[in-house]
């Protein structure tokens, strides 16, 4: 009973610690109970929190799990007196807290299992993914009698809002328009009814989300959206690998689409044709679950993916039609993941706490697209990829990932694509952190309406929105970034960065634009993340300065967005 322990002088504690360790020396339970006394002596000094042992501590000693408390703090902490002010206390009023069911059903354990700090530590990695929980903690508050009772801790955040975007990038601007409600009435789904006028159409759109349907892991996402060029109409119903021990996976996927695209030229559009695509997919798989700390899962489907191409009714450009691509094929994949997760605060984001995969993760998929099978083409399809984690977020990281994908067509490759990523963390400190990447894509006959671009919208920040193209890239980057304590309203925290950019694109043109080789930007921002309100983005208002390129490039870009990352 030690979170109840009242002993009433250290003597009496003393003897009884002494007893305990001279028993549990002719056992095999000494290293357990040694903690187990040391969280005795702790208690007696009023630590009680220090009174529950380490995860490890209570595996060992086969414990099972009693209660499960939730902590389900509203949107405001109106103990905190600069957040009891009327319009906070409105807020929470106003606010539908998370309902329990939502957060039980997304744990990974019950009452009565047996104690498992990595299902603990993974429960509250699940939870922290859903944009209406700002934070989730899990941690042992009693331990009796062999059992541990769990309190679940979740922070909510405002959910139903209006929709606003104006962002800017590459010279080019997009606004939306909305309203949206990413845990309607409580349950965890997402409603979103979204007006968007964008750098190439403008759409009205409709999202509908469940990721426990039905208080299950099958998860559902429907979009429907008409754009002036076109409609899109998007459906996904899959029982995903949840977890690490998750031992099946199902599900299919549908996609209808209808657009306009242009292909670019020095960041203007210079050709044009009309895509329409029809993908389907259905999949299954398996697993043993996790052994020694290592999950192997295998993964069988099918593939339905045709894309035709047309000109566009009353064109505005000259066309250059792509070829039309019909693959049909079964594929067999195989994914390895070893478990190694970190969590951190200060780095990619601001206020909350970030969840990075420093373990090591390779996937392969192989497919067979066949003319007997309805394609217009015998091919084989491949894709890989390898992700690794060094060092530590607490210091310094560097994280590596790889993907290659294509087709072998004839003997040749097509739409081949290699990409590199490496990403370099060093912690400064708790306001400071330096961060450099590099990122480096060689392509190989790649399909007319699949061109490698840069420019303002990916990664290279002083130019024009696609103002480079070719079938291979490389983007560096350095950052340095600042994190303040400031806290306006106590609804956004502010930061800023300093930053560079260098980065060109070699081979294949298809509309014969000038390469300008390498492209260096220099320049400046600040940074915004809303605390109180159901985002995963920040709010990004940065300058750059071009220092190359053609002389219609204006002196300075002016790019607000949001990103997912600072």
């Amino acid at each position: 009973m030690l979170a109840t322990a009242t002993w009433e002088t250290p003597i009496v504690v003393s003897t009884i610690a002494i007893s305990a360790l001279n028993t549990a020396r002719t056992s095999n339970h000494f290293p357990a109970l040694s903690l187990l006394v040391v969280g005795i002596a702790n208690a007696q000094a009023g630590k009680i929190d220090d009174a529950i042992p380490e995860h490890a501590v209570l595996e060992s000693a086969n414990a099972i799990i009693g209660k499960i408390i939730l902590e389900k703090r509203n949107i405001f902490d109106l103990s905190n007196a600069e957040e009891d002010k009327w319009l906070y206390r409105w807020a929470n009023r106003l606010h539908i807290v998370t309902r329990d069911n939502v957060i039980i059903d997304q744990l990974l354990f019950d009452s009565g299992d047996k104690f498992s700090g990595r299902l603990l530590e993974e429960s509250a990695r699940i939870l922290r993914r859903n944009r209406f929980l700002i934070d989730a903690e899990l941690r042992p508050v009693r331990y009796e009698n062999g059992v541990v009772d769990v309190k679940v801790t979740t922070q909510d955040v405002w959910t139903l809002t209006p929709d606003v975007s104006i962002s800017r990038s590459g010279g080019a601007n997009r606004f939306g328009f909305g309203i949206e409600e990413t845990n309607f009435f409580g349950r965890g789904q997402l409603l979103r009814v979204m007006y968007i006028d964008g750098v190439d159409r403008t759409t009205t759109r409709f999202d509908f989300e469940d990721t426990n349907l039905g208080r299950s892991w099958w998860s559902t996402f429907l979009r429907v959206a008409d754009n002036s060029d076109g409609d899109t109409k998007f459906l996904s119903l899959a029982r995903p690998f949840y977890a690490l021990d998750a031992r099946w996976t199902a599900g299919g996927r549908l996609l209808d689409d209808d657009r306009r695209t242009a292909l670019y030229r020095l960041g203007n559009e210079a050709v044009e044709f009309r895509h329409e695509h029809e993908f389907a997919t259905a999949f299954g798989g398996w697993s043993r679950g996790l052994r020694s700390g290592s999950v192997r899962r295998w993964t069988a489907g099918v593939v339905y993916d045709d894309n035709m191409f047309s000109d566009v009714p009353n064109p505005m450009l000259p066309s250059l039609i792509p070829e039309n691509r019909k693959l049909v094929y079964p594929f067999l994949g195989v994914e390895i993941v070893k478990n190694q997760f970190e969590t951190a605060a200060n780095t990619n984001q601001m206020g909350r706490t970030e969840d990075f995969f420093l373990g090591t993760r390779l996937t392969v998929s192989i497919g067979w697209s066949d003319r007997s099978f309805g394609a217009d083409r015998d091919a084989l399809i491949f894709s890989a990829s390898i992700r690794r984690g060094f060092g530590t977020l607490k210091k310094t990281s560097l994280l590596l990932s790889t993907i290659s994908s294509g087709r072998r067509e004839g003997g040749n490759t097509a739409n081949g694509r290699t990409t590199i990523n490496a990403r370099f963390y060093h912690r400064q400190s708790e306001k400071r952190l330096f961060f450099m990447s590099i990122e480096g894509t060689a392509g190989h006959d790649l399909d007319l309406d699949n061109p490698l671009y840069l420019g303002g919208q990916n990664g290279l920040r002083g130019y024009p929105l696609r103002y480079q193209t070719g079938d291979s890239k490389i983007l560096f980057t350095i950052e340095q970034r600042y994190f303040t304590d400031w806290y306006p309203f106590r609804l956004f925290r502010v930061g800023g960065a300093v930053f560079a950019d260098v980065g060109r694109t070699w081979g294949d043109n298809p509309i014969g634009e000038k390469n300008f080789g390498w492209l260096p930007d220099v320049g400046f921002g600040l940074r915004l993340t809303p605390t109180r309100f159901s985002t995963d983005k920040v709010g990004h208002l940065d300058f750059a300065f071009p220092l190359g390129g053609d002389a219609s490039i204006d002196s300075v870009q002016i790019l607000l967005q949001g990103k997912r990352s600072f």
